[in-house]
């Protein structure tokens, strides 16, 4: 039994989209944050350190939420390809 909701696989697949899109818009925020302390966290001041962590905490949840995601869609795909 294929574990795809009805509606089949596109809106799982905009969701992963939608969640690379904010992953790498999170990454570019770190990147430029990063990069206004000659990039490294160690330079950075303790407010700048705090929001460094809850972006790059923010960051890690967008990647384990991709990884779940493509689980489901490459394990759905494989299925798929088996019937």
């Amino acid at each position: 039994m294929n574990s795809q909701p009805e509606g089949g696989v596109e809106p799982q697949l905009r969701h992963y989209q939608d969640v690379v899109a904010q992953y790498e818009a999170l990454d570019r925020e770190i990147d430029a944050l990063l990069m206004q302390y000659g990039g490294a966290s160690e330079n950075m001041p303790a407010w700048e350190l705090a929001r460094y962590r809850k972006l790059a905490r923010q960051r890690d949840d967008l990647q384990n939420e991709m990884r779940a995601l493509e689980q489901v869609l490459f394990d759905d795909a494989e299925f798929g390809a088996q019937e």
